[in-house]
């Protein structure tokens, strides 16, 4: 038995119909009814709505202790990709405790279970800091505390420390951290809400640049790191550094709408977290954007992907057609 947690979100619900594709037996949990349509949609979108009835569907939440008792019944091996994303200041609690605390349950719960492997989806944002000599962002690139991270990265650094704490209790995993992923049906989070704000008629632009990757190659990746003799270490994923621009003028093409045309500079962005700051605390509206994003969004970070290829046989999608045929979807 395969267990996936976070079979609601973007890669749990695409991994979950790529195993069942398979021939795979697979469990997933989900925290409430609701959650579950999602996947059911993406399945549909796919016209594979007769393999969404053979998942194993478990109520609980990973920060629910007992509510797993019974998810990790007879299961073999795990997918953890169950995460809080925000970057909500006022969300750094949760963030530790979904992202770090769930994932301190997990590892307990497969090394109590003898599960044979762990994957965990992690993020290129929990990768190390360039230091002055170095220009591309590595596996063995150094964590440097000193430096702004986002609460979203901190959490998901430190669940990454649970990893390893389980590695050295014997629980054989690997780690991959996967760039921007781009994929369809879950248009209200992640990377689906650029493709519905350049739907709503989106302005501006940045030039900072980072890793993309699409959905199915993290999915396939991931399942081929499995069942790899691969344990114990992490991977890079990510299939092309782009700038924010260029991905924004693919989907423009893509949807055959207007492209943004008004340049966020780094002066603009810093007023915006700042107006966004202002309205929180004065309003009590929820945060959009926090110091670290802000600067993210204009940060040029390029990113290496040569660990993974020469670890396995990979082909990455080109983001550009990939951006292109799920637009059609």
């Amino acid at each position: 038995m395969v267990l996936v947690t976070g079979g609601t979100g973007l890669v749990g619900a695409h991994l979950t119909l790529h195993l069942i594709e398979n021939g795979e037996n697979v469990r997933a949990i989900y925290r409430n009814l609701e959650s579950i349509q999602k996947t059911k949609n993406l399945f549909s979108l796919y016209q594979k709505e007769a393999l969404f009835e053979k998942i194993d569907w478990i109520q609980a939440d990973i920060i629910d202790v007992p509510s797993l008792e019974l998810a990790f019944e007879s299961v073999d091996y795990v997918y953890h990709c169950a995460a809080l994303i925000s970057f909500d200041p006022k969300d750094e609690d949760a963030l530790r405790k979904t992202n770090i605390e769930g994932t301190a349950n997990i590892v307990n719960f497969c090394i109590a279970k003898a599960v044979k492997k762990l994957c965990f989806v992690s993020s290129i944002a929990a990768l190390g800091d360039l230091k002055e000599n170095e220009k591309i962002i590595t596996e063995e690139s150094e964590w440097n505390p000193e430096k702004p991270h986002s609460d979203y990265a901190i959490s998901k650094y430190g669940a990454e420390m649970e990893i390893w704490r389980g590695q050295q209790e014997g629980l054989e995993s690997v780690i991959i951290n996967p760039g921007v992923i781009i994929g369809p049906g879950f248009w209200e989070q992640g990377s689906g809400k650029l493709f519905k704000s350049v739907a709503n008629g989106l302005s501006f632009y940045t030039k900072g640049i980072t890793g993309f990757i699409a959905v199915p190659d993290v999915v396939q990746i991931a399942v081929k790191l499995m069942k790899s003799k691969h344990s114990n270490d992490r991977f890079t994923l990510i299939a092309e550094n782009i700038t924010f621009r260029e991905l924004l003028d693919a989907i423009t093409d893509s949807l055959n709408v207007k492209k943004p045309s008004l340049h966020a500079s780094p002066l603009l962005v810093n007023v915006t977290y700042r107006i966004d700051w202002f309205l929180s605390n004065v309003f009590g509206l929820k945060r959009r954007l926090d110091l670290a994003t802000a600067k993210a969004s204009y940060s040029k970070k390029w990113y290496s992907n040569e660990k993974i290829k020469n670890a396995l046989p990979t082909q990455f999608l080109d983001i550009h057609q990939y951006i292109k045929q799920i637009s059609r979807l």
